[in-house]
């Protein structure tokens, strides 16, 4: 990847799900409990410690000292895109076949 991507801004939309913007204008709604694998992210887990997260040095971070890679964050899945994704499955295999 030879674009680094920075988070400008980034709001907690619910449960584990925050809103960013990147310096490159794409906004996305990412769920952040996909990485919460391994002891480092424990204190995540909780939402009152998640809810503490700050944008610092382009990326997102929190008080304990974890941080995510901007770069994992960019290329994450827009759970935005997904859900609609998932709808327009469902409602395919709900149609009757014009056949």
């Amino acid at each position: 990847m030879s674009y680094l991507p920075e988070v400008n801004r980034a709001k907690r939309v619910n449960g584990f799900v925050i809103a960013m913007r990147f310096n490159d204008g794409t906004e996305k709604h990412i769920d952040i409990s996909q990485w919460f694998k391994g002891p480092v992210f424990k204190a995540l887990k909780d939402p009152k410690f998640f809810a503490k997260f700050f944008v610092e040095g382009g990326t997102l971070a929190w008080p304990n000292g974890v941080d995510i890679a901007p770069e994992a964050l960019y290329d994450a899945v827009d759970v935005r895109t997904t859900s609609k994704e998932k709808a327009k499955r469902a409602t395919r295999r709900t149609r009757p076949n014009s056949k």
